[in-house]
């Protein structure tokens, strides 16, 4: 079924429990640096070091998700494969991108900037493929962020010794703390971490999509 011809389904509704989900997960990754837990799981390391409490995981799940709820309202991709696809070519483009900004030589400061200010670019070429799930992404990418954005905030005005704290090795010391938090929380967060969450969300939504219709279609053959 085309997006026109699909029944209302209210985003919103869509991402509220999934976004309840990831500020349950961002608050219990800031305990457990607050509280020096294990480091494989709650590193304070710069990146937070890929620890495995972190809502970074949660973006395949929910772009599967999302995915199976639209279809099952009617809001399927246009084409099957296009939407897992364009994820798959936005991903490899995240890297190129950092290299480009690498390689013309631009301040450390200015890299991050212009990294940042080009990935929504790619999200938004990536979801012309599936524009519902896009969408969707785009509204749980938000609400995801946000709180991590709040949380930034306070633990750079109060020095928690946590990963939030912290920016690219490289840059050099960002003086007033409002000008670190915009470099290193406020640009990153909105700028790459939501267009990450459409990337890498189309990619593995439009797998389960593009599984979830060959099934669908291996059935009706069936009961034909």
């Amino acid at each position: 079924m085309s997006e026109g011809r699909s029944a209302s389904l209210d985003p919103r509704s869509l991402v509220l429990w999934p976004a309840v989900i990831t500020l349950a997960v961002t608050l219990l990754r800031l305990a457990g640096e607050l509280l020096r837990w294990s480091e494989r799981f709650f590193s304070r390391s710069s990146g937070g070091a890929a620890a495995l409490v972190g809502i970074v995981w949660l973006v395949p799940i929910f772009g599967v998700y999302f995915a199976i709820r639209l279809l099952r309202a009617g809001h399927a991709p246009q084409t099957t494969w296009s939407p897992g696809v364009g994820g798959l070519i936005g991903l490899v483009a995240i890297p190129l991108v950092a290299l480009l900004w690498n390689r013309l030589g631009l301040s450390p400061v200015a890299q991050v900037l212009a990294f940042c200010f080009t990935l929504p670019f790619v999200a938004w070429a990536v979801g012309r493929a599936w524009p519902a799930l896009a969408r969707t992404l785009l509204l749980y990418g938000l609400a995801a962020r946000i709180p991590v954005i709040v949380v930034m905030l306070l633990a750079i005005l109060r020095g928690w010794g946590t990963h939030y704290e912290l920016g690219r090795p490289d840059l050099p010391p960002l003086e007033p703390p409002l000008l670190k938090w915009l470099v290193i929380g406020v640009v990153p967060q909105l700028g790459f971490w939501v267009s990450f969450t459409v990337i890498a969300g189309s990619l593995f939504g439009g797998l389960a999509a593009a599984v979830w219709r060959r099934r669908a279609r291996g059935a009706t053959g069936a009961a034909a």
